[in-house]
């Protein structure tokens, strides 16, 4: 029997303006063959560099999405027996909030952590996705993932 493509081990690869879960990517991925489910979740923190945060929000280039997903396949095809969900939030979020939700499930541990690191480290390299904070100094920045 021959494994399904990289693009059907993809079930779920996506950029929303909707609130997203690790509980959401994980059981788009959960099967009975597998045994391991590695799960990610970036979420907003209250400073960076140093300078409290006090707002956060995302914005999207119209490609974001279809990037998130060449970027999944990547990985699915890198990685033949993982299985993968993955979702970037865009629009405004506050401290707490899941920016990057990514489960990864494969029948044994190893594969699937490293497909979710590579997950996490291609997905914020090649999606066209921007970040603009405001710290508690009054001063912002814009931050691009490319």
């Amino acid at each position: 029997m021959t494994a399904p493509a990289a693009a059907d081990r993809v079930v779920l690869a996506d950029v929303v303006d909707t609130a997203v879960t690790v509980e959401q990517v994980s059981a788009a991925v959960a099967t009975d063959q597998d045994g391991a489910v590695v799960t990610f979740a970036g979420v907003v923190r209250d400073h960076d560099g140093g300078k409290g945060v006090t707002a956060l929000g995302y914005e999207r280039h119209p490609s974001a999405g279809d990037v998130i997903a060449e970027v999944a396949r990547s990985i699915a095809a890198d990685h033949p027996g993982v299985r993968i969900a993955v979702l970037h939030r865009v629009g405004d979020l506050v401290v707490g909030d899941v920016a990057l939700a990514a489960a990864v499930s494969s029948p044994h541990r190893a594969e699937a952590f490293a497909a979710c690191a590579a997950l996490i480290d291609l997905v914020k390299e090649r999606t066209p996705i921007w970040k603009h904070q405001e710290f508690t100094d009054g001063s912002d920045e814009w931050v691009a993932s490319l």
